[in-house]
């Protein structure tokens, strides 16, 4: 893969090197595309020097670091870390090593913090907040996550979101006990493509009916079979007999989420913060019918028209 901002990619490095060794001036060419001469001569030379491997990203570390911190001292820092089990400031003193490098080699050394680990024994006791393994299915149709979102519904008039004068009257209003919508939100990992539906409960019921719903909205937009659907462990989707008959009439299998790390569904989790900043509260509405309206022409930008970020085209694109 090219470097984030690298200016050619492997294809426009072959191109360079193919127009300047048919004969044309490195320099015109650099101009086209948009480089320096440097730059044009540097990939050329190490055609020559390497063949196409040469056209190939290189890590922009140095080759030599005279001024690193030596391994004796870095050892001297890690066991003082764990004999002592205190912070950079008062293990730079231990060590009298800087306080900033004593970071810089824990965090080389992939030494979890002080919060994460037991204070007795001095072992890590907390979950990560990432996972080992980075995942993007290869297929759409091969995960499916699936998730509910919970808002507290509009009253009428809108509430004190409403009210630009922030009037006492819709501050009343706004603590009217008016409940709760659910909204049950199912993506696919590899396209993005989401589906989502507002209901009064989150119950196996209907997260199941959600779910077969979302499945033959997919096979319209061509994603025929759903062979994976992975959730968290809500008792909707672990212990209810209809969602499972559900996940069963669709031919896929159930997974479940390690207990305490929802960033494992992280796409649908992500799913449910656009929701909220993109559709749920990017305006004021005057009734929770009105944004309750408002969520599948939404949803229809999302698939369709907005750029996902994670995925560089619209999920109907890449499906």
């Amino acid at each position: 893969m090219p470097h984030i901002n690298a200016r050619l990619t492997i294809h426009g490095r072959t191109l360079l090197v193919r127009r300047v060794l048919s004969g044309r001036p490195a320099a015109h060419v650099a101009k086209e595309l948009g480089i320096s001469r440097q730059c044009a001569y540097r990939w050329v030379r190490r055609y020559r020097a390497e063949g196409l491997t040469g056209l190939s990203d290189r890590s922009s570390r140095p080759h030599h670091t005279p001024t690193r911190t030596s391994s004796d001292r870095e050892q001297a820092v890690i066991q003082a870390r764990s004999v002592l089990r205190c912070g950079p400031a008062r293990i730079g003193a231990a060590t009298g090593v800087p306080a900033r490098t004593v970071s810089r080699i824990l965090a080389r050394h992939q030494i979890p913090p002080l919060t994460d680990c037991d204070p007795v024994t001095g072992q890590p006791i907390r979950a990560t907040r990432t996972t080992g393994n980075r995942y993007e299915r290869e297929s759409p149709g091969e995960l499916v996550h699936i998730d509910v979102k919970k808002l507290g519904r509009i009253p009428d008039g809108g509430g004190w979101r409403a009210d630009p004068t922030q009037g006492r009257r819709n501050h009343k209003t706004s603590h009217t006990r008016v409940g709760y919508d659910y909204v049950h939100a199912v993506i696919d990992d590899h396209t993005r493509l989401a589906y989502a539906e507002i209901h009064a409960d989150e119950k196996g019921t209907t997260a199941a009916g959600v779910l077969l719903r979302a499945a033959a909205f997919f096979a319209s937009c061509g994603i025929p079979r759903i062979v994976r659907v992975i959730s968290d462990n809500a008792f909707a989707y672990r212990n209810s007999a209809v969602f499972k008959a559900a996940v069963a009439e669709l031919g896929a299998a159930q997974r479940f989420i390690k207990p305490h790390c929802p960033w494992t569904n992280g796409k649908v989790e992500r799913l449910n913060r656009t929701l909220a900043t993109e559709w749920a509260y990017a305006r004021p509405y005057s009734s929770n019918t009105e944004r309750a309206a408002a969520l599948a022409p939404w949803l229809e930008y999302y698939n369709t028209d907005r750029i996902h970020s994670g995925i560089g085209t619209t999920p109907i694109n890449r499906v």
